[in-house]
């Protein structure tokens, strides 16, 4: 049934036009939350809860703990102060509206610059899943 949906949303928004560069700038966050915690968004499983991976990237944020989503292979190659303005820039990317996320240049820039950087609200997609007897059925979750 969830695969339905979404290939029912990803046909609406290719027979609607409502496919955008914001879009892709989303796509750019998901890539990079991905890349940093060497792990995929989908099918994403975490002991402590049924968020997916742009769930746990936002909490972890939100509680200034983001750098536990770094894949522990690569704890000592990188710099701390880098990989915390990618993940809040990709965090940027992922926001609920579209309106909200930057431009690719904007992207460009953030990263290539130490520079104040807006805060991030609430991503998109961000759902809890709830397993039960091999069923799964989907949560979203509203920011208040």
């Amino acid at each position: 049934m969830i695969s339905f949906i979404q290939r029912l949303h990803v046909s609406r928004i290719c027979r609607e036009g409502l496919f955008s560069i914001k879009s892709d700038v989303f796509s750019f966050g998901v890539l990079v939350l991905e890349i940093v915690s060497s792990r995929r968004n989908k099918g994403f499983v975490h002991h402590g809860h049924n968020l997916n991976l742009l769930g746990h990237a936002w909490n972890l944020f939100k509680e200034g703990r983001e750098l536990e989503i770094v894949d522990s292979c690569i704890v000592n190659s990188y710099h701390s102060s880098e990989v915390l303005r990618s993940i809040q820039v990709a965090l940027l990317c992922v926001q609920q509206s579209p309106e909200d996320r930057p431009d690719m240049s904007s992207v460009v820039f953030m990263l290539g610059n130490d520079l104040l950087m807006p805060e991030a609200k609430q991503p998109s997609f961000f759902m809890e899943r709830n397993i039960v007897n091999g069923e799964m059925s989907i949560t979203t979750l509203e920011g208040r």
